[in-house]
């Protein structure tokens, strides 16, 4: 049976880095700060479909009404493939499929590093 990781509203799963003072993109993380372990780097993975916009429609259903409402979500600025420097405290770590991953709310995110095309 195929298994697929969803991410909720507004999260990001990032795989983390190991640990290295100079990230590949050549972004440096200060000794002090990766000791305190305040923030922390990684590759993102997956998004989530971002934060949910209420319908004001929903509010005129009558309970006795079958609700047909859409979602809709504003979109997250994070993007699958970026590389980003995240608040490690606000992350969530997990094990999936013997890889370690955090997933961390958008707004946790500081910087994002992404390839221009």
């Amino acid at each position: 049976m195929d298994k697929e990781l969803i991410v909720i509203g507004d999260r990001v799963l990032v795989l983390p880095d190991d640990g290295d003072d100079r990230t590949d993109t050549g972004l440096y993380l200060p000794q002090g700060v990766k000791e305190k372990e305040k923030v922390q780097a990684g590759r993102i993975v997956k998004t989530g479909p971002g934060y949910p916009i209420p319908d004001p429609a929903a509010l005129e259903i009558e309970p006795w009404q079958a609700p047909q409402i859409e979602s809709k979500y504003f979109p997250l600025q994070a993007k699958e493939g970026d590389y980003c420097i995240f608040l490690r405290n606000a992350g969530v770590e997990i094990e999936y499929e013997s890889k370690k991953y955090i997933i961390v709310p958008h707004s946790a995110i500081l910087v994002i590093l992404r390839n221009k095309l």
